[in-house]
């Protein structure tokens, strides 16, 4: 366990109760309660400083009201200090009113993130109203957070070169092959990716890409080590995915899990992985 209070740079809360959120229909893990009250409990024995709100795939047309519902939340939470919303950033120049509205829905909206994972088109990120809908981000001091599986990243890493203004967060390694202990290309994509200046990745949902009921931190270590070394100290850091990592995890598992693959990085880099870097990014 860090010996010092982390920073947790991807958190879910929701309530389906009070959004419609299809995805959850039917997994009897997930689809229940998950606020500031739960995560306490959850993650007893962890210092954790503060946390950044990562959208939660609800029905589109609610979109619009769930920063506000999250910055009700961190009323009850005060470490709850960033957000990163949905947006429709497909919809190119139209999208502006939509971002105009989101910055105005919460202070705590940092980025936005507009999930790409279940496209069928692996390269549905480069349609030309897509790419520009990302780079108006910069124009609203928003980042983006790529949330794909590893097919994809030949086309996020081509996203990435096109919107040099933008600032971008790797969500989940990439979401590589872990249970099938693949490797490749995802290696090389990943060191593509990383000669990119302006993306850093989050070193997250590593377990539930693996074997939810049998994983072992040595099939979690080459996957991290190599995100490591490619994207450097500076620019790695450590996300929870809370609730989600449940279907593989708990929360302290997954904490001393990464603490143990992390424990010959110096003192200086693990404060960046643990902390520093996410707090930078996200402007905490």
């Amino acid at each position: 366990m860090p010996d010092f209070p982390i920073v947790d740079a991807h958190l879910h809360l929701w309530d389906p109760q009070y959004f419609a959120i299809p995805w959850l229909d039917g997994n009897a893990t997930l689809n229940q309660r998950f606020t500031p009250a739960e995560f306490a409990e959850h993650t007893r024995g962890v210092a954790i400083e503060a946390m950044v709100y990562l959208e939660v795939d609800l029905d589109p047309h609610y979109a619009l009201l769930e920063p506000g519902w999250v910055a009700a939340r961190a009323q009850e939470d005060p470490r709850i200090k960033a957000i990163v919303a949905h947006a429709p950033v497909e919809h190119g120049e139209r999208a502006r009113s939509f971002l105009d509205a989101l910055v105005g829905a919460s202070p705590l909206v940092r980025g936005v993130r507009r999930l790409l994972q279940g496209e069928p088109e692996v390269d549905f990120c480069l349609r030309p109203d897509f790419v520009r809908g990302v780079q108006l981000l910069a124009e609203y001091g928003l980042s983006f957070d790529i949330c794909i599986y590893h097919a994809q990243l030949a086309a996020a890493t081509e996203l990435v070169r096109r919107c040099p203004k933008v600032s971008f967060m790797l969500d989940h390694l990439g979401k590589p092959n872990i249970k099938d202990q693949l490797l490749d290309p995802w290696r090389e994509q990943m060191r593509e990716l990383a000669a990119l200046p302006n993306v850093i990745c989050k070193v997250s949902g590593a377990v539930t890409e693996a074997d939810r009921e049998h994983w072992s931190s040595a099939d979690l270590r080459p996957y991290i080590a190599h995100v490591i070394e490619v994207f450097g100290e500076d620019r790695v850091a450590f996300g929870g995915d809370w609730p989600v990592t449940l279907l593989a995890s708990s929360y302290r598992r997954w904490v001393e899990t990464l603490d143990e693959l992390t424990a010959e990085l110096s003192e200086v880099a693990r404060r960046k992985l643990w902390a520093d870097n996410a707090k930078r990014f996200c402007r905490i």
